[in-house]
């Protein structure tokens, strides 16, 4: 079935038939994912292009300097990668370049020698001090049209979405 034939079907008149009902309401899920997935998109683009002029970053190197931002003893790899949901690979090649940039630091554990952590930098954070209150500025101005109410209702979607699909995934 189209987007376009499934908008159609979604704004068809209401029936007694329970089946249309359930139908119906399938239509609105998949089109509030598909809007979900235009407005993150365009936020992640807004994002990535700030990023890139104002400090010359890019997303994923903000997201990992956000996660040990929040961190000050440091973070082990593997806690890093399970925290921004991406394989260690990834999480390997963006601390490599911090580490370079002297934004963080690798330090052994004195637990476990084959486990590395990694901890931001004072360079690090300093750099992260700006980006984060700029960050929420764009985020604020991006959402100016979204009312207190309205966000507070978003943020309880998307917190039913990810407990009804970790629910589903465990079944």
């Amino acid at each position: 079935m189209s987007i376009a034939h499934m908008e159609t079907f979604g704004t068809m008149s209401q029936s007694q038939d329970p089946q249309h009902d359930d139908d119906r309401l399938a239509v609105h899920r998949l089109r509030l994912w598909l809007q979900m997935l235009k407005a993150v998109r365009h936020v992640e683009s807004q994002l990535r292009e700030k990023l890139r002029v104002n400090y010359d970053t890019t997303l994923p190197r903000f997201d990992v300097l956000a996660a040990l931002h929040a961190q000050p003893e440091g973070m082990k790899m593997s806690e890093l990668s399970q925290f921004l949901i991406v394989s260690n690979g990834n999480v390997t090649g963006v601390v490599d370049r911090l580490v370079t940039d002297g934004l963080a630091e690798r330090r052994n554990l004195s637990t476990d020698r084959r486990a590395i952590q990694v901890c931001i930098t004072d360079k690090g954070r300093s750099l992260m001090d700006a980006m984060v209150e700029d960050h929420r500025l764009w985020i604020d101005e991006m959402f100016r049209d979204v009312s207190e109410a309205d966000a507070a209702r978003g943020i309880s979607i998307m917190l039913d979405i990810r407990k009804g699909s970790a629910a589903v995934a465990k079944s």
